[in-house]
């Protein structure tokens, strides 16, 4: 196809009206079920449910990779200036006569475009969460002159912190994350453009990450301040490893997103060891080239076996040390009554973790274990995500009695 036909935006206004009658649904669902409840409380909902949904959505994503269908259709928005593969089957057929197994098939042209009108609806939910967000806060801000924003004023002079039951937390939360999913989909569309270069459909696998991120970190934030709570204090030694896993965790994702982007799932096929070996020939170097196309090395030519099994085995290696700190966490956080829950799903995707990771090794890299091994990464993200966000160093939090205390004082 010719560079100029790589971006058609004629079916751009078709396919957003896709993605608004696929959003009109959950949108519907939210207002209806809680017709009774408060604006706060229905946001709470909407935002549960977009996360759910964007969750679906990274694993669809992973569905769509893991199939190669990334490129069913070779143009963006649409598929060959299309809104739906039904007005595009004769550019299908023509490419799938010519190449039975490539890129672009009728079963991968609607993989890839199903993709695409989930990530729409997924975006009209978060716009609308946005724009909810900043009408209700216009909505239940006091005006200067009343005696509720001058009680407000004293109180903020005071230093005092208060979360009301049933507020709302700060627009600009679904603001960043409507700027950050607008991002996304411009990786998107570079992920097609660029025809699957490692770098951006590795990116673009974090983003989806990230998305899911800022929705749990919403939820929390929302639970808290319906409630009134204030995050848990950890000793600084435990919320300290709390964020050293995070971290360790989000550099392990980029690994394994290197892994699958430059298909290097297969170059080892035993376990523990790789070729027969616990330190096979490996190319650092190459393997470890961000920028470049797929299948290409640093000087342009075919990327070597030794540099696959570089980028397998620095992915392995990390999963060993991940591994082991989300089980050490969670035996930590198992402590901690308020955590156990959530400590208990850390060790359980963990488990997880291992179990697909292996099965890619052994059983060839089945669909159904790589599909469920991004399952698992993300849930390690939402349950992860969701400690940080509950939780602040013991030092830095005050204690429910004290902030009570100090409500009453004010």
């Amino acid at each position: 196809m010719d560079a100029q036909n790589l971006y058609d935006l004629s079916p751009a206004l078709r396919l957003m009206l896709m993605g608004l009658v696929l959003a009109l649904g959950p949108l519907a669902w939210v207002w209806l079920r809680h017709a009774r409840a408060s604006a706060a409380r229905r946001l709470q909902v909407l935002t549960l449910l977009t996360l759910f949904l964007t969750f679906d959505l990274v694993i669809f994503g992973a569905f769509t990779r893991l199939t190669d269908s990334g490129l069913g259709c070779p143009d963006w928005p649409g598929c060959y200036g299309n809104a739906s593969p039904l007005g595009a089957q004769l550019h299908i057929d023509a490419a799938q006569t010519a190449m039975p197994t490539g890129p672009v098939t009728h079963s991968k042209a609607w993989i890839e475009m199903v993709h695409r009108y989930l990530a729409t609806g997924v975006g009209v939910l978060i716009l609308t969460l946005a724009v909810a967000s900043w009408r209700e806060r216009r909505r239940a801000a006091p005006r200067s002159d009343s005696p509720l924003a001058s009680e407000k004023g004293q109180r903020n002079a005071a230093g005092t912190r208060s979360q009301k039951p049933g507020g709302y937390i700060s627009p600009w939360w679904p603001t960043v994350t409507l700027l950050w999913v607008c991002l996304q989909g411009a990786f998107g569309a570079l992920t097609v453009t660029m025809k699957l270069f490692p770098a951006i459909v590795t990116l673009h696998l974090l983003g989806g990450l990230v998305l899911l991120a800022l929705l749990k970190a919403q939820a929390v934030r929302h639970a808290q301040t319906r409630g009134g709570q204030s995050p848990l204090a950890l000793p600084a030694a435990l919320r300290g490893f709390v964020l050293l896993t995070f971290a360790l965790l989000w550099l392990q994702i980029a690994l394994g997103g290197w892994v699958s982007t430059n298909y290097a799932v297969l170059a080892c096929t035993d376990f523990p060891a790789c070729q027969n070996s616990l330190w096979p020939a490996m190319d650092f170097s190459q393997g470890f080239t961000l920028w470049r196309a797929l299948g290409a090395g640093h000087d342009g030519a075919n990327i070597s076996f030794q540099a696959l099994t570089a980028i397998h085995y620095v992915h392995r290696l990390g999963a060993y040390a991940v591994f082991a700190a989300l089980l050490a966490l969670a035996a930590s956080l198992y402590r901690v009554p308020a955590l156990r829950t959530s400590a208990r799903w850390l060790a359980g995707l963990a488990l997880l973790q291992a179990a697909t990771g292996l099965g890619n090794v052994v059983l060839g890299w089945p669909l159904a274990a790589a599909v469920s091994h991004t399952g698992g990464a993300a849930g390690l993200v939402i349950v992860l995500t969701g400690i940080v966000f509950s939780s602040r160093n013991a030092f830095n939090t005050r204690s429910p009695s004290k902030l009570s205390a100090s409500r009453l004082s004010a």
